[in-house]
């Protein structure tokens, strides 16, 4: 997909401020700092529309990115990041599963991992949630150039087998520093857009 227009319009915490175009939608979820803007960025050659940070649980609204005047990315608050009040955990929960639940234009979830490491708990927990609710699952197995050509494979199977993937669904290694694997990435979202 050739990208040529990108823009955020909004940044919600309920459902009164999404967007009402009605336009599709696919959620982008992952564990705080595994390179969800990071993705969004490299998908729409865009240094920093989606703003990157080294610190974790910096995107704490559903935020949502027109692109193409055609759909949505929509960035959800990472999960896993201890520094944040149980208070707050509970509050971006609630407002995330109330998108998951109850959104109609939503079309599909990547759910991004980092290929390095094992996925956590709360990656299998995600990809669960995302499963229960009959969501189509895409999951951005990223920061592949930080993995040797040779043990990449392995890598892979590592997140499938954690995750107790479904054979249809879709994972992909990606990385954010090459752009390896973003045109099948892209081929796979338009399939659902």
């Amino acid at each position: 997909m050739k990208v040529t227009e990108a823009e955020i319009v909004i940044s919600a915490v309920s459902k009164k401020q999404y967007p009402g175009d009605m336009l599709p939608e696919i959620a982008l979820a992952g564990r705080s700092n595994v390179g969800k803007s990071s993705f969004i960025n490299k998908m729409i050659n865009r240094k920093n529309l989606a703003r990157t940070s080294s610190k974790p649980g910096k995107t704490q609204t559903l935020n949502f990115y027109k692109i193409n005047e055609s759909f949505y990315f929509v960035d959800v608050p990472g999960y896993g990041y201890a520094k944040v009040s149980k208070k707050e955990r509970a509050k971006w929960g609630e407002m995330m599963e109330e998108y998951f639940m109850e959104r109609e234009n939503l079309k599909a979830a990547v759910l991004i991992v980092d290929i390095r490491h094992q996925p956590t708990e709360d990656d299998v927990l995600m990809y669960n949630f995302l499963k229960h609710y009959e969501l189509p699952v895409i999951v951005i197995a990223t920061k592949l150039d930080k993995i040797p050509k040779n043990k990449r494979s392995s890598h892979l199977q590592r997140v499938v087998k954690t995750l107790d993937a479904d054979v249809k669904d879709i994972i992909l290694p990606f990385s954010s520093e090459t752009a390896e694997g973003k045109e099948e990435a892209w081929r796979t979202i338009e399939s659902f857009i």
